[in-house]
């Protein structure tokens, strides 16, 4: 039997078989079962394409083998190790959740996000949420700002409230009819926005940390809902950080669309656009204020930080 995993609860997965039935299967994943290629902490993922054998001794089902991935996307298991995770798989594109209170997704955040999403060849919108936060004229000035910063380099940016239902009915068009990964930080309204998608979903909702302006993690778990219209929304554990994964620190700058373009005029086809690096054509338009700071901090950060801590393979 062949079907499409949508959910998985750490060592057993939820098996919608293909036919007319709706059969639902609980499957575990056979021991030696790996994707060529990927360390990955999971080697299913919601999404994944599957064939499921019965097993004549047990409810549970083995899942015997993955079908190729149209595509899928990952981000490093966690700050310290070298593995992947994959948040989820044969997907149309990505939702990044992001909120400016309560909690502030941070810039570079984003950036590592929307990096990934470039990597594997994933659209990526931006859903800047809880605007009904918004109160002061400086608040809405940061909205606008924000917006502007990724709008100007091609992100579609999508600003909702749960509360007032602003920005809603625009959502529900960016996602009918596709299978869109649901991701961001913990906190930033994830369920609020599901449960506004999808009427019957019921997920949970918990307050944000007054003191620590944090989110609890309310998704344990990745799965998969249906949209009423059509499509197909997979929501993710919220995360705090977002590790990037086996990046060649000379393609860095492909995943930051307008360092790549500005990168075309630079003096040596190897630059890096490091600081005293001759003739860089991105450290002129950073200095111009051409290219935003904060992107090209978020840049940094990936060379130094991430590709740094990988390896000679990444030096």
């Amino acid at each position: 039997m062949k079907g499409t995993v949508i959910s998985n609860t750490g060592s057993r997965y939820r098996i919608l078989i293909d036919g007319p039935d709706e059969q639902v299967l609980t499957a575990a994943a056979k021991g030696n079962l790996r994707i060529k290629g990927i360390r990955t902490t999971n080697p299913v993922a919601v999404g994944d394409r599957v064939e499921v054998s019965p097993n004549p001794n047990s409810e549970i089902a083995y899942i015997t083998s993955i079908e190729p991935r149209r595509n899928y996307i990952i981000r490093r298991a966690s700050n310290l190790s070298k593995e992947s995770h994959i948040l989820a798989a044969n997907i149309d594109q990505a939702l990044l959740i992001c909120s400016l209170f309560r909690p502030q997704t941070a810039t570079t955040f984003i950036d590592r996000f929307l990096a990934t999403a470039e990597a594997y060849r994933v659209p990526a919108i931006i859903v800047i949420n809880k605007i009904d936060l918004l109160e002061t004229d400086s608040d809405r000035e940061l909205l606008d700002a924000v917006s502007y910063l990724y709008s100007s380099i091609g992100y579609r940016v999508i600003r909702t409230s749960t509360v007032s239902g602003a920005g809603l009915d625009e959502l529900r068009e960016a996602v009918g009819g596709k299978t869109t990964l649901l991701s961001g930080n913990s906190g930033v309204g994830k369920s609020s926005i599901i449960n506004a998608l999808v009427p019957d979903a019921e997920v949970a909702v918990a307050e944000v940390s007054e003191s620590h302006e944090t989110g609890m993690h309310t998704t344990t778990f990745s799965r998969m809902y249906d949209l009423p219209g059509g499509g197909r929304l997979i929501d993710t554990p919220g995360v705090r950080g977002f590790g990037t994964l086996d990046f060649d620190k000379h393609e860095v700058s492909h995943f930051f669309p307008e360092i790549f373009e500005a990168g075309h005029g630079c003096r040596f086809s190897n630059c890096l656009h490091t600081e005293g690096e001759p003739g860089c054509a991105v450290l002129q338009q950073v200095a111009d204020h051409l290219i935003s700071a904060s992107r090209y901090a978020s840049y940094l950060s990936i060379l130094e930080n991430d590709i740094a801590g990988m390896g000679s393979k990444y030096r």
